[in-house]
């Protein structure tokens, strides 16, 4: 039974509006996309905004040095649109540079077996190709109206100033002090006097800031220069050369040659909804099994659909454990992922997901562009002969799931962060809105199961006890308390279009999340 409170309530309040919506793990990050909506923007142009602040102001869970995935719906085409912008070994990789151990597994978020020094997940060695600048650089290139430069400048702006600490920055910098204490540049940014982790004081109005000037100083030349500024030029020079000095191999012909994916998305049919996910090396495939296994059950009641929640995802994870490469995950490690959803007033919409892999990504900051670097290489088994074993230059298996779907008048975009219980968050979501006729904020405040891939379930607490019971008679359960970390049940962000009037709401848990509007007068 947990300590905390069995009384306490938390709730966000969710508005209707004609206007668009931009909800996201980070309030600032939203309103810097409502505020481009207001100024006549699409909401790909918004979804470049939010990219660039969530970069700066979740710097430990994503920025312009990870990578991820969207997809776009185009309200006057009807078309919806993937981009994978997945990160990429370097091509002068050498496996023989990471050696196993014998020492048992990883303790990080794949339980792959151990390799010396932790070098797949810990440093410059364990440093992927980024492709998040190049992501959002292609779609803005295909359907932005606003001025590239225009759209950076709020990221500018807050790394000028400086992310400031409160309590829960303070809380995610002190679970890793001791690992970002290893790299002096990751140190001098994150930490006072290279050992102790910043922080808020006990003073109801902090003031401890980040001095992210570094940052803002490349955020200005690729405002200036463009996308592409980032993977040719001095950008890319002085990251190569960083994680190079640092005993990483990114070189600049990897940065240069980068090419985000961008195409068809796979279309999912369920019921009398539609759905359009990721194709490829994402959770996109597993979640579209998901809902064909749904799709068969009856989830009339919750009696019956949790149940069913349970089946299904076990079985499509135990597929995709088997198939794509991905043979497990810690579930107390947290994934470092962020999550948007847009909509804009005109119906087109966004579900954007971006990372840097674990907390604080490879725990290395690049000092000559102040960019917290991404641990992209743990994503590989190290381990040969496997789908999924490292390699140079080959793709990233991800475990993010954007969607966006249709069903009548209801249209919406849902993601979350949260490595492998993303998809386990995703469809369920899918589900109380298709089959339960929920609204966004219902679905987001419902109670949600998580199974992904482990032994059993694990399910919040506060489901009556006839539907654990349920839960039970299919596979063990565990229960928990729906928490501000950690968070078990990932971590998600959605926006819907009814007819004309949208709304959006993220995780009731998360301090930081929230949706800003529009405001069509």
């Amino acid at each position: 039974m947990s300590a905390l409170s069995s009384t306490q309530e938390v709730r966000k309040h969710v508005i209707e509006t004609p206007g668009g919506v931009v909800a996201a793990q980070h309030r600032q990050a939203a309103e810097a996309g409502a505020e481009v909506l207001r100024a006549g923007g699409d909401a790909v142009d918004a979804a470049v905004a939010a990219s660039f602040v969530i970069g700066v102001l979740e710097p430990w869970m994503s920025g312009p040095a990870g990578g991820g995935g969207a997809v776009h719906w185009r309200a006057d085409t009807g078309e919806a649109v993937a981009t994978n912008f997945g990160m990429r070994s370097p091509k002068g990789l050498n496996i023989a540079d990471y050696p196993l151990s014998g020492e048992g597994k990883a303790d990080d978020l794949f339980p792959w077996e151990r390799v010396v020094e932790d070098r797949n997940v810990q440093g410059a060695s364990a440093i992927a190709v980024p492709g998040t600048v190049d992501g959002v650089g292609r779609a803005h290139a295909r359907w932005g109206r606003m001025p590239w430069r225009d759209l950076l400048a709020p990221a500018i702006a807050h790394a000028r100033k400086g992310m400031l600490v409160d309590w829960y920055a303070a809380l995610l910098i002190a679970s890793v002090a001791r690992n970002l204490a290893q790299d002096p540049d990751a140190a001098a940014l994150f930490l006072d006097n290279g050992i102790w982790p910043k922080g808020s004081g006990w003073t109801a109005i902090p003031d401890n800031r980040l001095d992210q000037s570094a940052m803002a100083d490349t955020l200005e030349v690729l405002a200036k220069d463009g996308a592409q500024a980032f993977y040719k030029g001095d950008i890319a020079q002085a990251l190569a050369g960083d994680v190079q000095a640092k005993g990483g191999c990114l070189s600049t012909d990897d940065l240069a040659g980068y090419r985000a994916w961008m195409g068809a998305a796979r279309p999912v049919p369920y019921r009398d909804a539609m759905f359009h996910v990721l194709p490829g090396l994402t959770a996109g495939p597993t979640f579209a099994r998901v809902l064909e296994l749904l799709s068969e059950a009856d989830l009339s009641t919750p009696v019956q659909a949790y149940p069913a929640y349970a089946r299904a995802l076990e079985t499509a994870y135990t597929e995709r454990l088997g198939t794509m490469g991905d043979t497990g995950e810690t579930p107390e490690a947290p994934g470092c992922t962020t999550h948007f959803s847009i909509v804009d007033r005109a119906g087109n919409m966004v579900s954007h997901t971006q990372t840097l892999l674990s907390i604080f990504g490879s725990r290395v900051v690049s000092p000559s562009t102040g960019l917290l670097m991404n641990n992209g290489i743990m994503w590989f088994d190290p381990e040969p002969g496997k789908p999924n074993s490292l390699a140079p230059d080959k793709s990233c298996l991800m475990n993010i799931c954007p969607v966006i779907g249709s069903q009548g008048a209801r249209s919406f975009a849902l993601g979350a962060s949260g490595g492998r219980k993303i998809v386990s968050a995703v469809s369920q979501l899918s589900s109380f809105i298709c089959d339960s006729g929920m609204d966004i904020g219902a679905a987001l405040h419902a109670p949600r199961i998580d199974v992904s891939g482990g032994k059993g379930s694990v399910a919040d607490e506060t489901l009556p006890p006839e539907v654990l019971s349920a839960i039970e008679a299919v596979m063990p359960v565990q229960t928990t308390k729906r928490t501000v970390m950690p968070y078990a049940f990932a971590c998600p962000a959605g926006v819907m279009r009814d007819g004309a009037v949208n709304t959006g709401c993220t995780e009731i848990m998360s301090p930081w999340g929230d949706a800003a509007l529009e405001e069509i007068q």
